[in-house]
């Protein structure tokens, strides 16, 4: 870990989607995000469930619809996810794209492109059943390329308001529903080619009046903000990036909302009025998925794919703040590659590449509680973690769970197993802990 010696910033920071949220969802039951109404996978309040499995705290459980790994969010009684459903028709050839590089993680990389048309959906449940409410087609399309085969067409994860539920589905556009799924407007993004065939995934964030996306591949890379209404494309900037995977970030620092984004050759700040970049920073490793989070007037930003690192940014600086005292502490090992970090009770969690074994710091100092400890039993992790009350939730890709206290030291409160594996991050609402799997989605409560 390097320390930084840094000068004292006071900030006024904090996320504007988060209070637009709270506002209009005062006494409403939320998680607006895949990563919750702060975006750091923390839920404001709730006592979801310690212990569980297939004979136990299971209020309902359902078989999903379709395939894809995108988060659900809540707004109420109504969740909603994405998923792309293979129609099985035979559709035109689409458009031929850049060949992707070949590079990437190791194992089976891309699938072959499918040559019939998949339907890319928004699906409603009823959060308190499990019952279909609606699922509407966004479009359909014949895939332009694979995936790789722990991936999907449908990773990307919905954002709401309230009004209104945004759904990116990539190169395939985005999307504007109303609640009761009427379709309200779409924008064109851009057809992406991924590097390795990995596929896509990057969600859309809310800043002010407007819904950001990024696409990063191995083309021309851009960053698109459209106004959340309208659909009116309010700006766009390239960006000089190739395949990466985070969603935005929003925060407003000194009373001008910007938009932080995770990427290899720069992490970039934005202001979100004009898309002009504010900040920039390197350091971060190749093919970076995870989100950042912010606190203590920081944004953190982590990646682990053939390196590491986790960096301690201090907000309110402008410029190229790479190698400077705004980077306020930092690791180069044991950093994740898929899950994101998660900030709790003063402490930043984050794994190593996409295995259990986690290591806890100080946010402020980057002073480590303990590294290295491995969560016996979960072998390998996309889910980013949550948390509530005194708790961290872990989930494995081979379906064992494990819940810690949030501390100092590292404790383990139970270690439960449910009959799927989990790529999707859970969700938490008051006493109800939700986890989408690759078959089956499950409401997780006490009686």
């Amino acid at each position: 870990m390097k320390q930084v010696a840094t000068a004292t910033v006071v900030l006024s920071c904090f996320l504007s989607v988060t209070c637009a949220h709270a506002v209009a969802a005062r006494g409403v039951e939320y998680w607006p995000t895949w990563r919750g109404p702060t975006m750091d996978g923390v839920a404001l309040k709730g006592n979801p469930p310690v212990t569980w499995s297939e004979s136990e705290n299971i209020k309902w459980k359902i078989d999903l619809p379709g395939a894809g790994t995108s988060t659900p969010i809540i707004w109420g009684d109504k969740m909603f996810f994405q998923t792309a459903v293979d129609t099985g028709q035979a559709g035109p050839a689409p458009a031929a794209t850049a060949p992707a590089q070949t590079g990437g993680r190791r194992g089976p990389g891309r699938g072959r492109a499918p040559t019939t048309i998949h339907a890319f959906d928004l699906v409603c449940l009823d959060r308190t059943t499990g019952k279909l409410l609606w699922q509407k087609t966004a479009t359909k399309a014949v895939p332009h390329e694979g995936h790789h085969q722990d991936h999907g067409f449908a990773s990307y994860s919905p954002i709401t308001d309230g009004k209104h539920i945004w759904a990116s589905f990539g190169s395939r556009g985005l999307y504007c529903f109303d609640m009761d799924g009427n379709l309200k407007w779409s924008g064109d993004l851009i057809p992406m080619t991924i590097r390795g065939g990995f596929g896509e995934g990057s969600s859309p964030a809310l800043a002010g009046d407007a819904v950001v996306v990024v696409c990063d591949h191995e083309g021309d890379s851009a960053i698109f903000a459209f106004h959340k209404d309208t659909g009116q494309l309010l700006w766009r900037k390239d960006r000089d990036e190739a395949s990466s995977w985070a969603t935005p970030m929003p925060v407003e620092v000194d009373g001008k909302l910007q938009v932080i984004v995770n990427a290899t050759n720069f992490v970039r700040s934005y202001d979100a009025q004009t898309g002009q970049i504010i900040w920039q920073c390197t350091g971060q490793t190749g093919n970076v998925v995870p989100t950042p989070i912010l606190g203590f007037g920081k944004v953190f930003c982590t990646s682990g794919f053939r390196g590491s690192m986790l960096q301690a940014i201090q907000l309110g600086r402008t410029g190229d703040l790479s190698g400077s005292d705004a980077i306020a502490w930092q690791v180069d090992s044991g950093t994740p590659y898929v899950p994101s970090p998660i900030l709790h009770n003063g402490r930043i969690y984050v794994f190593a590449v996409n295995n259990a074994v986690l290591s806890c710091y100080d946010a402020r100092t980057g002073e480590p509680h303990y590294t290295g400890q491995r969560l016996e039993g979960i072998r390998g992790v996309y889910a980013s973690p949550v948390a509530v009350a005194d708790r961290i939730y872990f989930v494995g890709r081979n379906g064992v769970s494990i819940v810690i206290r949030s501390a100092d030291t590292l404790e383990i409160l139970a270690t439960n197993t449910l009959d799927d594996g989990f790529d999707a991050s859970p969700a938490i609402v008051g006493d109800s802990l939700y986890l989408k799997g690759r078959k089956h989605l499950y409401c997780l409560m006490s009686p």
